[in-house]
């Protein structure tokens, strides 16, 4: 074979590896408390935020050591606090006025 095929196969091998180790993690232990952790912050954020009528610089401060990895974004428009760890886990909590905060169904 030409040098040209063996590269090919290489980058080839590579991207299935990489594939294969991303379905292992989101299954594995550390995909599990991905999720929990996404769904804990979507849902603490969204009641600091919209119950609590505070801030999101505020309301990071309310998160337990460890939660670093937990990104956020808000949606002021939509009272909807997104929260997800790359690669891994995404919750969303929206805000209802009756109801407060919860978390929406995927």
């Amino acid at each position: 074979m030409k040098a040209r095929n063996w590269w090919l196969i290489f980058v080839g091998g590579i991207v299935i590896a990489g594939f294969g180790g991303g379905a292992w993690l989101k299954r594995s232990n550390y995909g599990r408390q991905a999720d929990l952790a996404a769904g804990y912050a979507a849902h603490v954020v969204c009641s600091c935020r919209y119950v609590g009528n505070r801030d999101m610089k505020s309301c990071a401060t309310d998160f337990e050591p460890g939660m670093e990895i937990v990104r956020m974004s808000d949606d002021p428009a939509a009272r909807r606090i997104t929260a997800w760890v790359p690669l891994l886990a995404k919750h969303t909590a929206t805000y209802a006025p009756e109801y407060g905060c919860a978390l929406d169904r995927r």
